[in-house]
């Protein structure tokens, strides 16, 4: 089965702070003691990378071995791991910096502020064939909003809910601010270059939109797809069923992709289609499963939850081929019961504090790992 999938990797933010929802900034230190993070420009906010692996068994571990070490050297200091993808309980209004010397940081916090000091996790999955890499790529920003609705989970911010799903990808600066629908490898090489000339773009890195081309030596060479549009989703097995349905669709499109590739089949023109996949990204982020969208094929509206599940459906048959069926019921749960944010505002909305919100997701966040762990070892 490994040798029929593509190779994945994430890219994972987190946050860290007190038991009570705090966020406190420990990036600096982390990174000296533990090689494997990575610190962002504000230190309440770290990141580790996993190694490309096709086969997905040993990705639960993976995704959890780094955030044991943090835990382990978070404890004695009375820390731990915060859920959420936006400063829930946290002071969006000041800035701490992880390395008050570097430039770049200072380019960002004048730039940006605290509207960059979220966390994410970023699904990569390597696709080497340019000119369907581009298809790739074409097709799953048409359809990123579906990604962001599975993983919403900041609907919080400075201790109030914010009235959407995710706040994270409304505040997020976009960069550049219209991004086209990329019809070649040659056409996104040319279109970053007049980024960079013009100043849009600081670097060849400073494309901050769902989806983009990565690789070695960006823009030039190319190995992979990198969706960036998910929240952070601390549930091992929903992060691996959101990655399924990812590779299904991009596994669809490299085997089909004259049915698959938006520029050879929808309805619209490539500006049309930069235009819808922006509004059906925000829509997404505003009400995520519920929110009201529109089909890349022909611009028809349709619910989120509702092109899940058409989705769902369509996969179906080349899961059942590669064995990966079992592996995509989280989603259909996500769909029944709500993605965290939902959880979050119901809680919420029955009565609970915003902090007891946090804290009783702290606490489930820990025994999850927990329990995910001892299975892993039995089943290891």
């Amino acid at each position: 089965m490994s040798n029929q999938l593509l190779l994945k990797g994430f890219e994972v933010e987190l946050f860290t702070g007190r038991f009570s929802g705090e966020h406190v900034g420990v990036a600096a230190a982390v990174k000296r003691d533990l090689p494997d993070f990575v610190t962002e420009p504000d230190q309440r906010n770290l990141e580790y990378i996993t190694a490309p692996e096709s086969n997905y068994a040993p990705l639960t571990e993976a995704l959890l071995a780094p955030r044991r070490r943090l835990r382990k050297w978070l404890e004695p200091r009375q820390l731990t791991i915060l859920p959420g993808s936006t400063l829930s309980l946290g002071d969006s209004h000041r800035f701490e910096r992880s390395d008050p010397l570097n430039p770049y940081h200072d380019l960002i916090e004048t730039t940006y502020g605290t509207k960059v000091v979220t966390t994410s996790v970023h699904i990569n999955l390597g696709v080497e064939d340019l000119p369907l890499l581009f298809a790739a790529l074409r097709l799953v920003r048409c359809e990123a909003a579906l990604f962001l609705a599975l993983s919403a989970s900041s609907p919080f911010l400075d201790g109030l809910p914010t009235g959407s799903h995710s706040q994270r990808w409304l505040q997020f600066p976009l960069t550049p601010e219209r991004v086209p629908l990329f019809l070649s490898h040659p056409h996104y090489v040319g279109w970053v270059e007049e980024q960079l000339a013009i100043g849009s773009m600081r670097n060849e890195r400073h494309l901050w939109t769902s989806v983009r081309p990565n690789g070695p030596h960006r823009p030039y060479e190319l190995n992979r797809l990198e969706l960036r549009i998910c929240d952070l989703i601390t549930d091992p097995s929903v992060l691996l069923a959101v990655t399924t349905l990812l590779e299904l669709r991009v596994l669809s499109l490299l085997e089909k992709p004259n049915q698959l590739d938006p520029l050879e089949v929808s309805r619209l023109t490539p500006k049309e289609l930069a235009d819808l996949c922006d509004a059906n990204d925000s829509a997404a982020a505003q009400m995520s499963l519920n929110a009201p969208l529109h089909h890349w094929r022909d611009g028809n509206s349709i619910l989120c939850r509702s092109w899940i599940e058409q989705m769902l459906e369509e996969v179906a048959p080349l899961s059942k081929d590669l064995n990966l069926a079992k592996q995509l019921d989280p989603l259909h749960s996500v769909l029944s019961k709500g993605n965290q944010a939902m959880h979050w505002l119901q809680a919420h909305a029955n009565g609970q504090p915003v902090e007891a919100v946090i804290q009783h997701s702290i606490a489930e966040m820990n025994v999850e790992e927990i329990a995910t762990t001892k299975t892993e070892a039995i089943l290891g």
